[in-house]
């Protein structure tokens, strides 16, 4: 019956500074719909410990065809709010590409926005893979890209092909899992998939992959858990380097 008197467990802050992944320019993809809610988002994210995020709107062909152009103009929004409130944290930006037509057409094109140090956060389809992966993620190393496949613990197909996320890996794509992942927000079999490729060494980055305030309460219980205290001691990441 004592437990009812235990003091709630506050939340552990990230082992990371740096978000290499996120939602939070406004009003251009599923993630943050509004300046107001990107700050306060971002405020949540400070409570976390990050000090320097790289947010990554999508660029999806048919839903979310974003450019330089269309990116650009809404981070600036976000920049002068960030401004106006006076807070201080460093944020940047790239893109979260899906490797598809419109990929491979901006590629074409040379209008690729890349991390610092050339990293370029990819993904697959969620419903296959795409049937030229290897040979894509070749070409990208060629011209100087290092590609990071998104959250490769949420590919279900993989889930009974586990020898293709060590032929991915071994040929120099670095994987990047979701905090939400190891949360169970996906479910259990994503978090299961999570957790292997820690132990197996084969998670190169963390991201939050925050949208939502949603999102941001079940990170929130995550970081309050004796798991999470536990795993952060386990992972050996790239984000704070980039």
């Amino acid at each position: 019956m004592f437990n009812f008197f235990k003091k709630k467990q506050e939340p552990d802050s990230l082992c990371f500074n740096t978000d290499i992944h996120c939602h939070i320019i406004p009003g251009i993809d599923d993630g943050s719909p509004d300046a107001s809610t990107s700050i306060e988002l971002i405020e949540r994210m400070q409570g976390w410990g990050i000090k320097r995020i790289i947010a990554t709107p999508h660029v999806t062909q048919a839903s979310f065809e974003n450019t330089p152009e269309t990116i650009g103009q809404a981070y600036d929004t976000l920049i002068r709010e960030i401004s106006n409130k006076d807070i201080n944290i460093n944020v940047h930006h790239s893109a979260e590409y899906r490797i598809d037509e419109l990929f491979l057409s901006h590629l074409a094109d040379g209008i690729i926005t890349p991390m610092p140090q050339n990293y370029l956060l990819v993904e697959n389809s969620f419903i296959q893979e795409p049937w030229n992966l290897d040979q894509l993620l070749f070409d990208l190393k060629i011209k100087g890209y290092k590609p990071i496949l998104a959250h490769p613990e949420r590919y279900m197909y993989y889930f009974t092909k586990k020898e293709r996320y060590n032929i991915i890996h071994n040929t120099g794509t670095k994987f990047q899992i979701n905090l939400l992942s190891l949360s169970g927000y996906y479910g259990k079999e994503e978090k299961r998939i999570a957790t292997e490729l820690i132990e197996k060494g084969l998670v190169d980055f963390v991201g939050t992959d925050l949208h939502n305030h949603k999102q941001a309460d079940a990170i929130d219980a995550y970081l309050s858990t004796n798991e999470y205290r536990r795993i952060k001691n386990r992972l050996l990441i790239l984000n704070d380097s980039i």
